[in-house]
């Protein structure tokens, strides 16, 4: 979820706008970027449970990523295939979530809940909720992967997060235009040309009629399908 400059007032509610809901925590958008403790050493990755009963019946991930490097993902939409190319050197621990939760079926058939579009700079869809309401959690919670130089350009595919730090889900936001977000958001990936232009063909349809500034439900539904290897 940069060219734009956005006031710091924007930017805070942005980020907080890109959060999974939970009503227990408290928000911290304005708080420096989370560690990487997510980041696989002797003991892997920590999928520590998250206090909610998963969306979607599944298993955690194992603890030692399978992939460290680039992954080639189709993610097929109603609109097309968001083509994408999966970090897994930046983000092993992300990338192994969302390829487990992949291989068992959570993101088939999720519609994407949330679209924004404002003229100051700030343009993503979020998806990855099997209920379709922002709350769904696969029951399990892991570290953002981020450092200072973490940026969201368009075709970015990032994971969202609650307002607390080491809460990263199920839930990811597609970065489809200028988007100025602080360092806290995990980047997944990146979409290909042809990805990002699918991407933008969905967005286009989701906020049609709807005013600039606009964060809510697409005006036209756009539904993930299924998640294959390329």
């Amino acid at each position: 979820m940069t060219v734009k400059t956005v006031p710091a007032l924007a930017l805070a509610l942005a980020a907080a706008m890109l959060s999974t809901a939970c009503s227990s925590e408290q928000s911290d958008a304005g708080s420096a970027p989370s560690s990487s403790s997510a980041s696989p050493g002797k003991g892997g990755c920590a999928y520590v449970d998250s206090g909610q009963e998963a969306a979607k019946p599944v298993q955690k991930p194992p603890a030692e990523p399978t992939e460290k490097g680039d992954v080639p993902v189709d993610i097929a939409t109603n609109f097309g295939d968001l083509s994408a190319t999966l970090d897994g050197k930046t983000a092993p621990c992300a990338v192994n979530s969302f390829l487990s939760l992949a291989r068992q079926g959570w993101y088939d058939d999720t519609s994407c809940h949330r679209i924004t579009s404002d003229s100051r700079g700030f343009h993503v869809l979020q998806c990855g909720d099997p209920t379709g309401t922002g709350t769904g959690d696969p029951g399990y919670r892991f570290a953002e992967e981020v450092d200072a130089d973490t940026s969201y350009e368009p075709g970015t595919i990032a994971m969202a997060k609650t307002t607390q730090p080491d809460t990263t889900g199920a839930q990811l936001f597609i970065v489809y235009d200028t988007t100025q977000l602080p360092a806290q958001y995990t980047v997944l990936g990146t979409l290909t040309p042809a990805g990002l232009a699918v991407a933008k063909k969905a967005a286009a349809a989701a906020v049609k009629g709807k005013p600039d500034g606009y964060d809510g439900p697409p005006a036209t539904a756009v539904t993930v399908t299924g998640v294959t290897r390329g």
